[in-house]
């Protein structure tokens, strides 16, 4: 188990963290560059001393600021593998992978070659590189050179694994290889991970849980569906790929019924109810994915919302088609191309928005 909570300055940026994270779970700091994530994980590894708070790596007290106890990196029982992974080019995977284990700092340090030669072997056998034992860091790929950083990470059997962007140099086919390395890894040691990523499929493919990071704070915790599927904060909401945001103004409020009426500046739109009077402003989130598109008048849905408009364009993305749409206010709605083109859907075509009232949600 690792636990705790900072307070810290950098010139004008303030950083207040918490976070747990128990033996077998992933937990993911997830949010924009600059949101602090990086600098939470470097003072978990003692490598940036808070102004203020207290960590806990295994049960053990590392940081308390109160009591003045600091315990030196060495000693932390951590295991961090930083963006860059940082292998030394002048040793070979197998010297990269056995470097922790040298000297005396917490259990496997200081254990005889032989025991040392028996780790790294394990290691090399666990994450696929037995192959590359001799070879140095510049002869070997990006991928590969992950799995030594990870081996070097795991070689001393720490009490929290420190992940930072793990993948983010990586293409998407061997990212998706490498997560299940990562889990694999995971259901093996049963030792916690927190991971920091500001990449979508990473913290969705991977996390038991989630702590949006917005700016030095956590703004949501939960299960990765819950948090970053409808995120709360406008700067996650753009780095998750909501596709469709509105400014509004709060119409009616309709507590009995659950709805808010909603004007976006020219369309109305229902949505969730929330405590908010008639006037207020409120931001509201869509995903391209919840807009549905029709070409006639459809009738009997339990959709609260069908808005005719007329399509502006149509653009293809991967195996998606992106249509955007004008139903006096701009909509961006996710179709396949079976479905563009059983429709007829084109450029100045007249159709039909339907979008489930609680597809919608509030953006604080």
């Amino acid at each position: 188990m690792t636990s705790g909570w900072i307070r810290h300055t950098l010139g004008a940026f303030s950083l207040d963290m918490r976070w747990a994270a128990a033996p077998g779970e992933i937990v993911t700091l997830f949010g924009p560059s600059g949101a602090g994530k990086s600098t939470t994980l470097r003072a978990i590894a003692g490598l940036v001393r808070p102004r203020e708070g207290r960590i806990e790596v295994g049960g053990v007290t590392v940081f308390d600021s109160e009591s003045g106890a600091v315990t030196p990196p060495h000693r932390r029982r951590v295991g961090y593998m930083p963006q860059d992974y940082a292998l030394f080019p002048h040793m070979t995977v197998r010297g990269n992978i056995g470097f922790p284990l040298r000297g005396g700092a917490f259990p496997l340090r200081g254990m005889p070659q032989s025991a040392v030669a028996s780790r790294v072997d394990e290691l090399l056998e666990a994450l696929h590189i037995a192959e590359l034992a001799g070879r140095y860091p510049r002869q070997i790929s990006r991928g590969q050179q992950q799995r030594v950083a990870l081996a070097r990470a795991l070689a001393p059997r720490p009490a929290v694994l420190l992940l930072d962007e793990p993948f983010s140099a990586l293409d998407l086919e061997l990212r998706r290889a490498l997560r299940l390395e990562l889990k694999a890894v995971r259901d093996r040691e049963r030792l916690p991970i927190i991971l920091v990523t500001h990449d979508l499929d990473d913290a969705l493919a991977l996390s038991d849980r989630v702590l949006a990071v917005d700016r030095g704070r956590v703004v949501a915790e939960g299960l990765p569906l819950a948090v970053l599927e409808r995120p709360s904060v406008a700067r996650l909401s753009r780095l998750v790929e909501v596709e469709n945001v509105f400014q509004a103004t709060v119409l009616r409020a309709d507590r009995a019924q659950g709805v808010l009426a909603c004007d976006l500046g020219g369309a109305t739109l229902e949505i969730p109810y929330a405590p908010l009077e008639a006037g207020a402003a409120v931001r509201i989130g869509v995903r391209a994915g919840d807009v549905m598109l029709a070409t006639e008048l459809p009738h009997g849905l339990s959709a609260g919302n069908v808005l005719p408009a007329r399509v502006v364009s149509l653009a293809p993305r991967g195996f998606e088609v992106l249509a955007q749409v004008d139903c006096g206010a701009p909509f961006t709605a996710q179709l396949t191309p079976r479905a563009v083109q059983r429709l007829g859907i084109a450029p100045g075509a007249q159709v039909w928005v339907v979008v489930k009232s609680n597809s919608c949600f509030v953006i604080e």
